[in-house]
């Protein structure tokens, strides 16, 4: 027997009504009745319903235009329409409407059950794809950034106003600061949440392999194109695309995507046909964009078509607040990831944290929290787990700590091993010992000599 589905019924004929619920619900699906357009409403409002089989003539109404009224309701709802001749412009307003197929009574019995299934698949691996897509838009929601200073938190809401809207967003903020979290939750709060989100470091190709990344190319555009590819302008159809460090673009594909944002339309490479766009533009850099514009370095009507709204990210230093939160999000993270019973943070390991300048902003705390993480040996991420330089000025060392020779030959260690990059050899000819002797130290104290990029 077929897995149980909900399938509603709409006839108003009572004996085929009966006949069709007696010979579906054989199949083991869970059958609806309704005698009109206007019950068969009610009941799709109360129930779950998937497939939805209904007589093109009702006494309240047609089952074309009902379809579309459904449709509009539950768009994953799948209805089979019942039609007394198939006639070709019937057919087609019921397609058009939305209908997954047709049934001429009498003649096609036999595609019933068949249909019925294929629809009911169709049903219900659309109500999966929309859980999906909610699961993936709340997962990237604005609710999901942390911090509650008032900084953030402003930046938040100038950042929901635009959301809902088409236009051009650009995003500035220091290296870390989360622009392309920012970019995410925009997207995900939009109408084109459901369409792709594609994300494009700018900085990180060359032009001609940019070009070809995001407007792709036609086959023979150029040596090793062996056939056409698909850009990421194409790719994000429908959806966003954000260009990260878009300051970075030469200003000959600054102009190529000047003409996306004007004209919705772009060529290949190697191509003399325009493709068309439909893609949201989000952009984000921590340049100084008019001061590029002004030395003639970046385009003056470009900035202007991606600076219709500006979000400012503000660094981590001005959000102090919020550096507890954000270090016990990555201890949570970081431990689970790992493995490791890491539990909590002393309160001399927060304080240093929220002394220190942050250059890197949230990126540099995840990674020195990782760091940590890796380290501890305890339930707790002490001030021993963090960069040695950061815990020797702090005043919550201990003076039996400070000042114990091996305490100090521990950290100075470390702080090689860290200045290094967890490179023995070298820490081994700064230190000015054996490489043997560097291992021999490293176990004594616990130490570990290979860390995360910070």
């Amino acid at each position: 027997m077929a897995a149980a589905g909900n399938i509603l019924v709409v006839d108003d004929e009572d004996k085929l009504r009966a006949l069709l619920k007696r010979v579906i619900s054989l199949e083991g699906y869970v059958v609806h009745e309704a005698v009109d357009c206007k019950s068969a409403l009610r009941i799709l409002r109360k129930e779950d319903i998937d497939v939805v089989i209904c007589d093109v003539r009702l006494p309240d109404g047609n089952g074309v235009e009902l379809t579309r009224s459904m449709k509009v309701r539950n768009a994953e709802v799948e209805v089979i329409l019942l039609t007394a001749h198939a006639k070709v412009q019937d057919v087609v307003q019921a397609m058009r409407s939305g209908a997954f197929d047709y049934i001429v009574k009498g003649d096609d019995n036999n595609r019933l059950l068949p249909l019925i299934a294929h629809a009911m698949e169709k049903a219900r691996l659309q109500k999966r794809v929309s859980r999906l897509q909610e699961q993936v838009a709340h997962a990237f929601s604005f609710d999901h950034i942390i911090g509650e200073s008032a900084a953030i938190r402003e930046t938040i809401a100038m950042a929901r106003k635009v959301t809902a809207s088409d236009t051009t967003v650009l995003l500035l903020g220091e290296t870390g600061t989360g622009k392309e979290l920012f970019a995410k939750a925009i997207h995900a709060g939009s109408g084109r949440a459901s369409f792709p989100f594609v994300a494009l470091n700018c900085s990180s190709f060359s032009k001609d392999l940019l070009e070809s990344e995001l407007f792709g190319h036609k086959a023979g555009a150029f040596t090793g194109a062996l056939k056409d590819k698909k850009g990421l302008i194409e790719e994000a159809f429908g959806g966003t695309l954000f260009l990260d460090e878009i300051g970075e673009m030469q200003q000959d594909l600054q102009a190529k995507l000047l003409r996306v944002l004007e004209a919705s339309q772009f060529f290949k490479v190697g191509s003399t046909v325009p493709t068309t766009a439909n893609v949201r533009v989000l952009s984000a850099t921590n340049r100084n964009l008019p001061k590029q514009v002004e030395e003639g370095m970046f385009r003056e009507d470009l900035f202007y078509r991606l600076n219709v709204f500006t979000v400012e990210i503000p660094p981590l230093r001005e959000r102090a607040k919020d550096i507890p939160l954000l270090a016990e999000y990555f201890m949570k993270l970081f431990a689970d990831k790992l493995n490791k019973q890491v539990t909590g943070m002393s309160r001399e390991f927060l304080q240093v944290l929220e002394r220190q300048p942050w250059k890197g902003n949230i990126r540099e705390l995840k990674n020195v929290i990782e760091r940590a993480v890796i380290l501890s040996d305890a339930e707790e991420l002490g001030i021993d787990t963090l960069p040695v330089i950061w815990a020797m000025e702090s005043p919550g060392i201990q003076a039996l700590q400070a000042f114990d020779l091996a305490s100090v030959e521990r950290r100075h260690i470390q702080r090689v091993l860290d200045h290094t990059g967890g490179n023995k050899v070298a820490a081994a000819k700064l230190l000015n010992i054996g490489l043997t002797t560097v291992y021999r130290k490293m176990e004594e104290y616990g130490l570990n000599g290979t860390y995360p990029e910070e």
